[in-house]
């Protein structure tokens, strides 16, 4: 009987919990473009698009597509996840930027 009721309450109680919050990987940029914290893994420059976008928004939530004004040449996408904004070709992760610092080709 304890038993059965110790699971109701804790059934109860577990309805009302909040969801655990996910937390991401951290991106390091450097002049290669994107280490993973803690881990050998890296998004490196020249990599596909939407892999690189897929990743980012799947471990820090989806990003924001800016104008590509100000882009140089061939530039023709930038996307940014809070103050980290990566820029793309048509094929290619090609910069960052964030704040005043920046590596690869990126928007001014």
């Amino acid at each position: 009987m304890r038993a059965a009721v110790a699971a109701l309450f804790l059934s109860a109680c577990a309805a009302g919990a909040p969801e655990a919050v996910r937390q991401g990987v951290t991106f390091v940029p450097d002049a290669r473009g994107l280490g993973v914290a803690g881990h050998s893994q890296r998004i490196d420059f020249g990599r596909s698009p939407e892999g690189v976008i897929a990743a980012l928004d799947r471990e820090r939530g989806a990003g924001r597509v800016l104008a590509a004004s100000g882009c140089p040449a061939g530039v023709q996408r930038q996307v940014a996840w809070d103050d980290l904004v990566l820029t793309f070709t048509e094929e290619r992760f090609v910069g960052w930027r964030r704040g005043d610092a920046a590596a690869g080709q990126v928007c001014v």
